[in-house]
């Protein structure tokens, strides 16, 4: 299938249909703010700056960006950041991709209790991978992963689970050797899954127990523990989906996985196709049908809510560093696992890049200096309510650089 990109955005949706949305569903605290910051990230409203070349005449007008993590345009550099850093901490060994995914009869309670239960969903699923990998019968090592949640799947549904990039290996207690997993095989995803359900669901009941969950609307019922208990059962009759896939097949591989899955949002700029007569239409990857890549339509209300489920409680940590990776180990196990694996040392951490060496980097031009004579440029700065001094230059590669999303 032949993809042409549109220059349709989800702010422009927001823009056009959020009223209507708004007259028949209520907003968050949080959602308010996604919302208010995706549909004034690069306008006049926060601000930017004029350049101006004095020798050839050239302007370019660039808006400032709203820095929200929810934003498809604002992705690009805080992924490159984050990276570099996660690059420094590759070892030559065998990685997996396992992913933690929770019963769909949970999602009611999960979207009334996002902070308690994505933190539980974190903590059970590391304590899961550790305790299985440590098992002497298993492999009998400290291992080392990251965890990273999304909360949707292609078609924007709420569908909450946790991608694991794990070693394939791992340190011995004592510290005194690496452990090396068997080729092609990880943990036994029967038993990942089954200890995983416990733990959660055990973690739940806790939960409830302590007074920590939220029950409204036609969840109200569960506050009678007979009544909650009866709602949980079926989750204890289900098998619950652990998915390993095959290993990687290297650090390469590993840091252009993270690439695609680290700031990801809920939906790219990249997948809208149009929007008419309320009606939005985006393509999604049909899963189930050989991978093909098909259109869908939903009202663009629809399109509001299901992309406004993935907004995350305030102050929310959705990418985490576990065993051998947490903070508290990279100085001391992980620096033992390279001098084992014959590793080269990390690099000296260097200052971060700049946003104008990174856009150097996406375009080839230096965005400081005039594209058609390279002489520098000046720069008038405005902030937020001052007025709009030009119209905006969409031509210009240099002021769609930090644009750049993943489809």
């Amino acid at each position: 299938m032949e993809t042409v990109r549109s220059s349709l955005e989800v702010a422009d949706i927001l823009r056009a249909s959020l009223d209507s949305y708004r007259s028949r569903q209520r907003l968050s605290p949080e959602q308010a703010t996604v919302v208010r910051h995706l549909v004034t990230c690069r306008t006049a409203v926060l601000g930017g700056h004029r350049d101006h070349c004095a020798t050839c005449g050239y302007v370019r007008i660039s808006y400032n960006s709203c820095r929200d993590r929810h934003c498809p345009k604002c992705q690009g550099a805080q992924r490159a950041a984050w990276l570099e850093s996660r690059l420094q901490r590759l070892l030559p060994v065998q990685y997996f991709h396992v992913v933690f995914t929770l019963p769909d009869g949970l999602y009611p309670l999960i979207l009334q209790n996002k902070a308690v239960l994505y933190d539980l969903l974190f903590a059970t699923a590391a304590q899961t991978l550790l305790t299985l990998a440590a098992d002497p019968k298993r492999l009998g090592a400290q291992i080392g992963f990251t965890a990273i949640l999304h909360t949707w799947g292609q078609k924007l549904l709420f569908h909450p689970h946790l991608h694991c990039v794990v070693t394939g290996g791992g340190l011995t207690n004592d510290g005194s050797r690496w452990i090396v997993g068997r080729q092609g095989y990880f943990l036994p995803v029967k038993v990942l899954g089954r200890l995983f359900r416990g733990k959660f669901l055990a973690g739940l009941k806790q939960a409830y127990r302590d007074g920590r969950l939220q029950m409204h609307g036609a969840l109200a019922t569960l506050v009678k523990p007979q009544v909650f208990g009866r709602w949980l059962d079926p989750c204890y009759r289900k098998d619950w989906v652990v998915y390993a896939k095959r290993p990687f097949g290297g650090a390469t591989q590993v840091f252009r996985y993270l690439g695609r899955y680290s700031h990801r949002v809920a939906i790219s700029n990249g997948r809208l196709v149009s929007m008419d007569a309320g009606q939005v239409r985006f393509r999604y990857k049909d899963y189930a049908d050989g991978h093909q890549f098909k259109v869908m339509t939903v009202a663009a209300a629809e399109f509001i809510r299901r992309f406004l489920l993935h907004v995350l409680p305030k102050q929310f940590v959705r990418l985490r560093h576990y065993g051998l990776l947490a903070s508290r180990n990279v100085a001391t196990k992980w620096a033992r696992c390279r001098q084992l694996l014959q590793s080269e040392p990390s690099p000296q951490r260097q200052l971060p890049k700049t946003l104008q060496e990174r856009v150097h980097e996406w375009t080839g031009q230096d965005p400081l200096c005039c594209p058609r004579c390279q002489q520098p440029l000046t720069r008038q700065t405005w902030d937020r309510g001052d007025p709009q001094p030009l119209p905006r230059r969409t031509d210009d590669p240099l002021s769609l650089a930090p644009c750049l999303d993943s489809t």
